[in-house]
């Protein structure tokens, strides 16, 4: 019987074996505080895709400055429009007013409007300082990253390729973290064979732009069905997984509960780690096991 995990954006150069383990030790915390152990004969895999998506973004070569505009470059013309939208749906979910980014853009160009660089940088570095709460970039980052995988073929194509690999008959439960459920989503609505237990957590799925590039969406998981958790200060999970925000039958189950404890409010860690999300994945592997 396997679990899968599949990691998101931010892991290439580091070691897979170690980020394994990180996330194991994690559930097992989670487990603890649930008063739940894992069932014997579970195999852990964890099919690895960072370095495979840094190379990616050096062969498209999506300037690391946000400063930086490239003039007549087809595929950053779709990155910028793909950039303003989530950013622009980032905006409004964190409650920042346009008074707000015209105060962050100075004496920038102030012109508010989806082709206008300068308005939609304002609006990821009032995001990365007031909502993430961490270095600045993590944002910019995570866009350009979520849009290569979702726009670029030839990206999804190969990533997607590494994680169909581990994805075997007996896997009972897959579980997707941030980018890294887009990818399993993807990887798992090719498949004829339905997973038992399908877990989302920190997700991204219901930002709109996204989910436009997803259509048609369909309900990916098998008997046990799909559980998404997300903590509601997460800026990447920006929505629930419902009617709303990603309508597909039967439902999904959502968990927003969760009290990320990382700095970010993102980590996989302050995940895993959380009683509820440990007993859903948990549930998943004891039913198969019977």
């Amino acid at each position: 019987m396997r679990l899968l995990f599949v990691h998101g954006r931010s892991q290439g150069g580091k070691n897979p074996e170690t980020l394994k383990e990180v996330w194991f030790d994690a559930l097992k915390k989670g487990l603890d505080r649930a008063g739940l152990s894992l069932p014997t004969h579970v195999d852990v895999s964890f099919p690895y895709y960072g370095d495979s998506l840094d190379k990616f973004v050096a062969d498209f070569e999506l300037p690391a400055d946000p400063a930086v505009v490239p003039k007549g470059s087809p595929v950053f013309d779709d990155y910028a429009q793909f950039r303003a939208e989530v950013a622009d749906e980032m905006r409004r979910r964190a409650n920042i007013t346009d008074d707000e980014v015209r105060a962050e853009a100075g004496e920038l160009p102030t012109e508010k409007g989806v082709q206008n660089w300068a308005w939609v940088q304002a609006i990821i570095r009032l995001l990365d300082k007031n909502v993430v709460a961490v270095s600045e970039g993590t944002i910019e980052v995570f866009l350009r990253d979520v849009f290569l995988y979702s726009r670029r073929k030839v990206v999804q194509t190969q990533i997607d390729a590494i994680i169909a690999g581990e994805l075997t008959n007996d896997t009972a439960v897959v579980v997707g973290h941030s980018l890294g459920s887009v990818v399993a989503y993807n990887v798992l609505r090719a498949r004829s064979t339905k997973v038992p237990l399908f877990v989302t957590v920190g997700s991204p799925l219901g930002i709109r732009a996204l989910r436009a590039s997803l259509s048609p969406l369909s309900n990916v998981a098998g008997k046990l069905g799909w559980y998404n958790a997300y903590d509601p200060r997460d800026v990447v999970s920006l929505y629930p997984l419902d009617a709303a925000n990603f309508d597909v039958d039967p439902a999904i189950t959502n968990d927003g509960k969760v009290d990320n404890w990382t700095e970010n409010r993102h980590g996989i860690i302050g995940y895993l780690d959380d009683s509820e999300v440990a007993s859903a994945i948990h549930a998943g592997l004891q039913q198969q096991s019977k």
